[in-house]
C-alpha cells in the first residue's frame, strides 16, 4: 500500500515515544511505502485535493531516523490510505483541513479517522454520548453555573475543550480557592466554552489510556500516573506510564464504545479512564502505542497495521 501520513513536522518527533512513527515503521516493515505531509501542504486545486507530498525513508539511527526525498503534488486520492495524525489544537485549520479531506473522500481518497467523524467527536464533549460512564459533568461558559457545580460537588477539575496533553486543566478543591480567576481565564470572561467535571480521587492510581482499534479493544492500558503534587497524569507534563491489563470496567466501556465508534468511521480511538468513569474519547492523535509495547510484548502498531490492511478495498 501507498500510505500517506498527515502529522506535524517529522523533525519534531520523539522517535522513543512517538505513535505515529511505531505506525510507519510497522508499515515499512511489511513493505508499504510510507509519505508524510503536513496541514499546510494541502491544497484544494481544479476540484481535487492535492498536497505536496515527501517519500519517507527510514533508517536505523536515532539522530536522523527518516530521509525525505524532495517533496511533489500529488492527489490525496492516488493513496491507499491517508492517515490522519495532526496534533491538536482543534482550531479553525484543523477543521479548514478536515473539509479539504471529506472532499478527497468524495473523490475516492480513504482517510482514517473519517474527517467528519474527527469534526463530530469533540474529544471532550463526546463523553456525554455515553453517559452511562461518565462523572458527573457540565459544559458552559456561563460563570454563575460554574460555580453552582463547584458548590454542589466541592472537589472538581476545570478545563478547556480544544486543549492536549493537560493543558489548562485546572483542579479547584473545597475551598473554591482561585475559582473566579479560573473561571475568567478559561471561559475569556464567559465567551468560551469549558467542562467542569466532578473531581476523580482516583486519579493518583492513573489516567488510564485504553486504545480502540477498528472495533476491537487493545488488551492493555497504559496508567499514566501524575507526579506527586499534579492532578494530570499526561505524559506531556511528567506523567509516568505504566502498562497493565484491562480491569473489567475498563473493559465494559471499551467493548460498548468500540463498535459503535468504530462504525462511525474512527479506526483509532483512544479512550482516558479514571477509576470507573470515562473522560475522554480521543480521535485526533491518539498515542501511548509504544509505551504498552514496550512494557508488555503486545504490537499495538501492529494491530494498527493488521486493521488497516483488513479494511483496504480489494484491487
Amino acid at each position: 500500500m501507498k500510505i500517506a501520513f498527515l502529522a506535524d513536522s517529522l523533525a519534531g518527533f520523539k522517535t522513543y515515544k512517538d505513535s505515529t512513527y511505531a505506525m510507519m515503521a510497522e508499515a515499512a516493515s511489511r513493505g508499504h511505502t510510507v509519505f508524510a505531509f503536513e496541514q499546510k501542504d494541502m491544497a484544494l486545486v481544479d476540484g481535487d485535493v492535492v498536497a505536496n507530498v515527501a517519500h519517507i525513508t527510514l533508517t536505523a539511527q536515532a539522530d536522523a531516523w527518516y530521509v525525505a526525498a524532495a517533496p511533489t503534488t500529488q492527489t490525496l486520492a492516488d493513496f491507499d490510505a491517508v492517515l490522519v495524525r495532526k496534533d491538536p489544537p482543534f482550531d479553525m485549520e484543523y477543521i479548514y483541513a478536515t473539509y479539504l479531506l471529506e472532499l478527497a473522500e468524495a473523490k475516492g481518497a480513504r482517510v482514517i479517522n473519517r474527517p467528519a467523524a474527527i469534526r463530530s467527536h469533540n474529544e471532550k464533549v463526546s463523553i456525554a454520548q455515553f453517559a452511562q460512564f461518565i462523572a458527573p459533568t457540565l459544559v458552559t461558559s456561563d460563570e454563575a453555573r460554574l460555580r453552582a457545580f463547584h458548590r454542589e460537588h466541592q472537589d472538581i477539575i476545570l478545563k478547556p475543550l480544544d486543549g492536549m496533553g493537560g493543558t489548562g486543566v485546572f483542579r479547584v478543591g473545597q475551598d473554591g480557592m482561585n475559582l473566579g480567576a479560573i473561571i475568567e481565564t478559561l471561559t475569556a470572561h464567559g465567551d468560551s466554552t469549558i467542562m467542569a467535571q466532578r473531581y476523580i480521587p482516583q486519579i493518583s492510581q492513573g489516567d488510564k489510556r485504553i486504545l480502540l482499534i477498528g472495533g476491537d479493544v487493545v488488551p492493555y492500558a497504559l496508567a499514566r500516573i501524575p507526579q506527586a503534587g499534579e492532578v494530570r497524569g499526561n505524559l506531556a507534563v511528567g506523567g509516568t506510564g505504566v502498562a497493565q491489563p484491562l480491569t473489567a470496567r475498563d473493559r465494559e466501556i471499551a467493548e460498548t464504545l468500540a463498535p459503535i465508534l468504530s462504525k462511525r468511521g474512527l479506526l483509532l480511538v483512544g479512550l482516558d479512564v479514571i477509576g470507573d468513569y470515562l473522560t475522554e474519547v480521543n480521535v485526533t492523535s491518539p498515542t501511548c502505542f509504544q509505551e504498552i509495547t514496550q512494557q508488555t510484548g503486545f504490537n499495538v502498531a501492529g494491530m494498527f497495521i493488521d486493521a488497516l490492511e483488513k479494511a483496504q478495498p480489494a484491487s
